[in-house]
């Protein structure tokens, strides 16, 4: 039976990306979600609507269904006065906000100049395939 649409899933995890860990299951505790609400992504839930409790399975989520391919469109250059309020600006800060609609945008420092700063709205994951090791943990 599969898994049903705002059913909790409980899941053990690790992601890696060219074999390198990038995320995983924190203080081995199972990672909980409700299931089709995007709390999770749709490449990774496709793949696991059919398992069961205790299955465990290897996972390869292409970037497509990811986090979408990496888009050369999301490096802006920001006039560096828009980063007044920040202390410590270096590069490689992950900087989260809000857009013009308050809605959270979340962008990396790439480099910073005397009067702009370049920024890189891509998610750090785009244009990545995932590995997955996951097993179901419990479903709710």
């Amino acid at each position: 039976m599969p898994i049903e649409i705002n059913q909790t899933v409980k899941i053990m995890f690790e992601v890696r990306v060219d074999g390198v860990l990038v995320d995983g299951s924190r203080s081995n505790k199972p990672f909980e979600f409700s299931f089709g609400t995007g709390q999770v992504i749709a490449g990774l839930e496709k793949r696991i609507i059919n398992m069961k409790v205790g299955e465990a399975a290897d996972i390869l989520v292409p970037a497509a269904e990811a986090y979408g391919k990496y888009d050369s469109a999301g490096i802006q250059t920001l006039p560096k006065e828009q980063f007044e309020g920040i202390e410590n600006l270096t590069i490689g800060m992950q900087i989260q906000g809000q857009d013009e609609n308050d809605q959270p945008i979340q962008f990396i420092v790439k480099e910073i100049g005397e009067k702009e700063v370049i920024v890189d709205f891509n998610h750090p994951l785009a244009g990545k395939d995932l590995e997955y090791k996951i097993k179901i943990d419990s479903l709710l």
